[in-house]
């Protein structure tokens, strides 16, 4: 595919559109859920025109992995982190086998999308989508970069779960003392207890899991089913 302008300021419009359009942006509980959910779920954000939607729009490689690692040099560019988490029900419940999928735009600001802006300046180090399985315990793991912000959002990572009885979820991972955070209108929307489910406490590494090794922070969060 060959190299075409830079189109970030019309790739920040068309989101902020499509993200109005939405209906709608958070979906807060219901009265009903707020009665009987043991956990209250995390809230549902939307997809975004960035999810690669079809196969032709995803990397040749989907596994955990989002960066490059060569011996103990770290290829792609921005902080590698070490995302990990939980899958769970309302009642608290691990959902084993659950379908993890992230998604974020690289150090650069772009994309790795059809459309997610000027593939001249793609960081060719970092895989942009990756998706997994949860475990036994409802635990899955991703290693991956920092979230940075690009032109129109503040710094996120989406996230869709999809289960076979469970049922799914869609939201955005955010940093909290993020600058963009009180201009962007998709976090906007979120309450304080909302905001406090979806931002990631960035912490230095420990633990032996193997996509833990060359990251430098990371984070876990509990992603719970409606």
């Amino acid at each position: 595919m060959g190299t075409r302008p830079n189109n970030r300021r019309t790739l920040a419009r068309r989101h902020a559109l499509a993200t109005l359009a939405a209906a709608p942006l958070v979906m807060p509980l219901g009265k009903a859920d707020a009665q009987t959910h043991d956990i209250a779920s995390t809230p549902a954000q939307t997809l975004g025109p960035f999810y690669p939607r079809s196969t032709s729009e995803r990397p040749a490689h989907v596994d955990p992995d989002l960066i490059v690692v060569d011996g103990s040099r770290v290829v792609t560019k921005g902080i590698p982190l070490y995302l990990t988490g939980r899958v769970l029900t309302h009642e608290g419940q691990p959902v084993a086998a659950a379908l993890v999928e992230i998604w974020q735009c690289d150090a650069n600001a772009i994309y790795h999308h059809p459309d997610g802006g000027d593939e001249a300046h793609r960081d060719p180090a970092f895989q942009g989508y990756g998706q997994t399985r949860s475990d036994a315990g409802g635990t899955f793991h991703f290693r991956t970069i920092k979230p940075v912000p690009y032109p129109g959002r503040t710094a996120h990572i989406h996230v869709r779960i999809q289960t076979g009885q469970s049922g799914s979820l869609s939201t955005q991972l955010y940093l909290p003392d993020a600058a963009g955070n009180e201009r962007d209108v998709i976090y906007r929307h979120l309450s304080p207890a909302q905001r406090a489910q979806v931002v990631l406490s960035l912490r230095p590494t420990v633990g032996d899991h193997p996509l833990a090794q060359a990251t430098r922070v990371m984070a876990d969060v509990d992603l719970v089913l409606a």
